[in-house]
């Protein structure tokens, strides 16, 4: 009988979810793929298959509550067990408050990012707690600890994001399952090329900065061997969160000095 864990996947089709796939499959993992692009999902389970990994993908909204109840049940039927949730799915649209779309850009962002997250998180818990076994591993992202301009809606998400997997981690302490947040910088994906963002004083996150998605798949493949509390990547951007939270009023004079003035000028 294979007892090798099984983890689902959501927003599975490309950036960090697909890398980690591919990693999780060759070191044995039984894989569930979740995302909306179903053709995606298939050459990549195909792939992972031909490698002598196992893994099954189903085109999964995460914003329609049938769609996540589908995903628990078949993996559930196909291999019994649910080890690992990896909560991956979201986008990001960036600018000015006042240009975003309050649907497109705000409320499916919210739905997707958050309201998503959770309610995946709810259909699998009930088997986890069942077999006092479970790893809960939730993507935000470095704006789930400093909040800059542009990024209003996309922070309150992941703020979110944070607020729910370390209540959660809390909770599910006394069941044996196992809560831990990433939190990584710019990550060189898809992400970038679906945010809207328009910068006229071209200011990029600098390129030591920025994260492969294998970087990324990499340090999800340790928290899955040995869970921890939270994982903010690059490491050297904790130094960033501790300034946030310790000297707030100097980082709201430089990204105002340094980025709003320049940009609304």
């Amino acid at each position: 009988m294979d007892q090798s864990p099984v983890v689902i996947i959501t927003g599975a089709s490309s950036g960090i979810g697909e890398a980690t796939a591919r990693l999780l499959g060759a070191h044995g993992y039984r894989l569930v793929l979740a995302a909306r692009r179903q053709e995606r999902l298939e050459r990549l389970a195909e792939e992972i298959r031909g490698a002598d990994g196992q893994a099954v993908g189903l085109a999964t909204d995460v914003t329609r509550l049938e769609d996540i109840q589908r995903l628990v049940e078949h993996t559930m039927e196909r291999f019994g067990q649910v080890d690992v949730l990896f909560n991956n799915a979201g986008f990001g649209r960036l600018d000015w408050l006042e240009h975003l779309d309050p649907v497109r850009d705000v409320a499916r962002q919210v739905h997707v990012d958050l309201l998503g997250l959770i309610h995946t998180t709810q259909a699998v818990l009930p088997y986890m707690i069942a077999r006092r076994n479970g790893h809960i591993i939730n993507v935000a992202s470095l704006a789930g600890h400093i909040a800059v301009p542009t990024y209003s809606v996309y922070a309150a998400s992941k703020f979110g994001v944070r607020g729910f997997t370390d209540a959660l981690r809390r909770e599910m302490g006394v069941w044996g399952v196992h809560v831990s947040g990433v939190y990584p910088g710019s990550v060189a994906t898809e992400f970038e090329l679906h945010t809207g963002a328009r910068r006229k004083t071209g200011l990029r996150t600098p390129g030591w900065l920025r994260l492969s998605a294998e970087q990324v798949a990499g340090e999800v493949l340790r928290l899955i061997r040995r869970p921890r509390r939270q994982v903010v990547l690059p490491r050297v951007m904790l130094l960033a969160v501790w300034l946030n939270a310790l000297v707030p009023g100097v980082v709201d004079f430089a990204v105002r000095k340094g980025f709003v003035e320049r940009e609304r000028s």
